[in-house]
């Protein structure tokens, strides 16, 4: 096993203090918005061996069966499929949507052929991989989650009192439910941007009073003033009006399958992912957003967001179930003075601590993880996981574990 040295991502949506806090580093009072532990080739985790830091992709290059495994290499290549993240929201992400595995290879080939460069600002696709996400809150997580049913939807934007915005309603009453929410969505990010932005300035006012009384959604109308002043005249702040609000209590999960919409709003979590970058933006950027392409990935229909929570095995492993071989996302709660917990040792690993203080032993050695520290654990290496008491920290420890399926 390798304890890992991880870069953290600075985009201008991440928290200040949520990833320091958890490190026990002091705040830079630059956003430090992700965590990234892996081998994505952006920012790959480094190891060390003995001679010096190596970034993980190129040790797995150099003999992916040991470091991966037979198995895992015949059936997702010779690369870690996966990307394991702490993030950390202090400002809306953008409202976005990912492809499934055949749209994102037809995708990907069109743009190759059409010569769109890869780092082209207006292209689509970075490569032929869906990107399918779950997310685990550490703190209470605050996000949107696929659509609202449309008369939902339109009891929203009809309590703003806007009357640019009837014109939605109407069609969100009155067309079944996958042509009103596709037509209202490709109507608001397409309609003339300095119209929407008024409209969108006169939402926010509204929303912002709104909040403030005793209403079935003041909470919701609160989020969406928030993001309104984040983003101010973004159509994406209409367009997140017709998803669900979602908010994760610590251990809650979402599972964010293909052509959902979603968004993060703020909150500290722990997000695993395909590795790929294959992102498609309705708004709440100012990055491009295709609405053609957009409108053929999202998937129009309404949806509960489907609050998703660990099942717990003989062994000490809680699992959160979801419909993806890529990755496998499950956690360890470690009792102070409990038995030492044994992952299986068949498939690649990585071993985040994220509470208290944990300790690995195998037979090449010892390692203890503090909160935001984590390990690479090749296939075959057998892991012995106990907490352990370290300096401050309380007794116990939780420890996530990312790997694949089996």
């Amino acid at each position: 096993m390798d304890r890992l040295t991880n870069t953290v991502r600075p985009y201008a949506w991440g928290s200040t203090t949520a990833i320091p806090e958890l490190l026990g580093t002091a705040p830079t009072g630059e956003p430090q918005a992700e965590l990234w532990m892996g081998a994505h080739p952006g920012a790959p985790s480094r190891i060390d061996r003995g001679a010096g830091p190596v970034p993980l992709n190129e040790a797995i290059d150099a003999d992916p069966a040991a470091e991966l495994g037979e198995p895992a290499v015949r059936r997702f290549g010779p690369r870690l499929p996966f990307l394991f993240k702490i993030l950390a929201a202090g400002a809306p992400l953008s409202v976005q949507v990912h492809p499934d595995l055949a749209q994102a290879r037809a995708g990907f080939a069109d743009e190759e052929v059409r010569g769109i460069p890869v780092d082209a600002p207006h292209r689509n696709y970075k490569d032929a991989n869906h990107k399918p996400e779950a997310l685990v809150a550490l703190t209470p997580f605050d996000g949107l989650c696929g659509f609202r049913h449309p008369s939902e939807a339109a009891d929203l934007l009809e309590a703003l009192g806007v009357d640019s915005l009837k014109p939605y309603v109407d069609i969100l009453r009155a067309q079944p439910e996958t042509g009103a929410l596709r037509e209202v969505l490709a109507a608001v990010l397409t309609a003339d941007r300095d119209a929407m932005a008024q409209t969108v300035e006169e939402a926010a006012r509204s929303a912002a009073r709104l909040a403030g009384q005793d209403g079935p959604h003041a909470a919701d109308f609160a989020a969406y003033a928030a993001t309104a002043h984040s983003f101010p005249g973004d159509p994406g702040v209409i367009a997140a009006m017709l998803l669900n609000p979602v908010t994760l209590q610590p251990g809650e999960a979402l599972d964010l399958g293909a052509g959902v919409p979603h968004a993060y709003l703020d909150g500290l979590g722990v997000e695993i992912m395909a590795n790929s970058d294959n992102v498609l933006r309705c708004g709440l950027t100012p990055k491009h957003v295709d609405v053609p392409e957009l409108l053929r990935v999202v998937r129009f229909e309404a949806t509960d967001p489907g609050v998703l929570r660990p099942e717990a095995s003989s062994n000490g492993e809680e699992v959160y179930e979801t419909p993806i071989d890529e990755f496998r996302l499950s956690r360890y709660v470690l009792a102070p003075g409990g038995e030492a917990r044994t992952p299986d040792a068949r498939t690649p690993q990585i071993l985040l601590c994220t509470d208290g203080a944990a300790r690995l032993r195998s037979a090449r050695g010892e390692l203890t993880l503090a909160p935001g520290e984590s390990a690479f654990v090749p296939a075959g290496e057998q892991v012995e996981l106990t907490s352990a008491q370290a300096g401050d920290a309380p007794p116990g420890a939780t420890v996530f574990r990312a790997t694949v399926v089996a």
